[in-house]
């Protein structure tokens, strides 16, 4: 047992490297592999953004979503616009500067409340229109509509919770018409429905 211990001892400087360089190997391998998995992956999400419905989808919703952002500018020159007319309205009634003071810092929030108002929304636009892209793309006819089960919950989707609804047919809820997650500010989701084969 003494000589085995000593040998033991003996090669294990040898035994260090020789495991070193087999994990070294072996991660060489596993990283050159996921290398070619990514550029694989890369690859074919090329292809499914340029060559396919879910791909033209996504480039829709880029394009709705620029078509958003650039209303800002607009909406905030327009409540200029009114500001300066409500301050000529004073000026020529005698009224005070505080009076418009505290119309001109609501404007700023308004302009950050419509900016939350859309990123909200468009998120969730974007995100059941690529799941709507794919599910249709796998033949799925509809899905569950889930909510986020908290208090907030606007009472119309409420109602729609658990409830079956079609791909080609979104419910309109307070006078708007849309699938879940996308009528403003919306945190409801559609759980997908697969048919079985």
């Amino acid at each position: 047992m003494d000589r085995l211990d000593q040998y033991s001892a003996i090669i294990g400087d040898w035994a260090d490297n020789v495991a070193t360089n087999m994990v070294l190997a072996a991660n060489k391998i596993d990283e050159t592999a996921w290398k070619a998995r990514s550029q694989a992956i890369s690859k074919e999400l090329h292809n499914v953004i340029n060559n396919t419905p879910v791909g033209h989808v996504m480039r829709s919703i880029v394009a709705e979503q620029v078509k958003y952002i650039k209303s800002l500018p607009i909406e905030a020159a327009d409540r200029v616009y009114d500001i300066q007319n409500q301050a000529i309205e004073l000026a020529a009634n005698g009224g005070r500067s505080s009076e418009l003071a505290a119309e001109i810092m609501r404007s700023g929030e308004v302009a950050e409340s419509r900016a939350k108002l859309i990123a909200r929304t468009e998120v969730g636009r974007a995100t059941q229109a690529l799941t709507q892209a794919r599910a249709l793309s796998v033949g799925s006819e509809g899905y569950i509509w889930r909510t986020s089960e908290d208090g907030d919950v606007r009472h119309s989707h409420y109602l729609m919770e658990g409830k079956f609804v079609r791909w080609d047919s979104p419910p309109t809820l307070d006078g708007m018409t849309g699938h879940a997650g996308c009528l403003p500010n919306c945190r409801c989701y559609g759980e997908v429905v697969i048919s079985e084969i």
